[in-house]
């Protein structure tokens, strides 16, 4: 069961300023499983999580992904789904946001992320909608707005993506527009 730790009514209006959709990449849209081999690693992807940030993008808010190593297969995620802004990085994660938020011009407030572990605590304390998957560390879900039913890999990523479009008032159409 999703876990709110603020009034769901300052989410929605929390949900209602985001412009920009971060979150981390194993642990999140993975279910934080690397398959290691000859010649590069595999990971899966939950299918829904992909259509949620290509109804996001649709809806006219950008979509980036922070992860604090390097992948191809995030890199190839990335391309098929047409991400907005990828960031793989060693340098910090608060570094990498905050260099996002001056190439798009958006506030803190005006983002929402979601992450798992002690690499994501920082951008969890700082965003404007803070959320985390059910099998998060601790501290990650202390720091979140919201906790989703879902572990990472397994939805947890288009249950909040859902929140935010109706929040907005951009789930009717995006569904109208699916269901022509």
């Amino acid at each position: 069961m999703a876990e709110y730790n603020i009034p769901a009514t300052e989410l929605a209006a929390r949900l209602t300023k985001v412009r920009l959709f971060l979150c981390d990449v194993d642990g999140i849209l993975t279910d934080s499983s690397i398959l290691i081999g000859q010649p590069s690693e595999t990971k899966r992807f939950h299918i829904r999580d992909g259509l949620g940030m290509m109804m996001l993008r649709q809806a006219g808010i950008q979509v980036g992904w922070v992860s604090a190593r390097f992948s191809g297969a995030t890199t190839l995620r990335a391309e098929e789904l047409k991400i907005d802004f990828l960031e793989q990085t060693k340098e910090g994660k608060v570094v990498a946001v905050e260099r996002l938020l001056a190439r798009t011009g958006l506030t803190w407030e005006q983002i929402s992320f979601m992450g798992d572990d002690v690499v994501d605590l920082g951008v969890l304390k700082r965003a404007g909608v803070a959320a985390t998957v059910a099998d998060a560390i601790a501290e990650a879900k202390a720091l979140s707005h919201y906790v989703t039913s879902a572990p990472g890999g397994r939805g947890a990523v288009r249950e909040v993506v859902d929140l935010v479009l109706k929040a907005q008032g951009k789930w009717d159409a995006i569904v109208a527009g699916h269901s022509a």
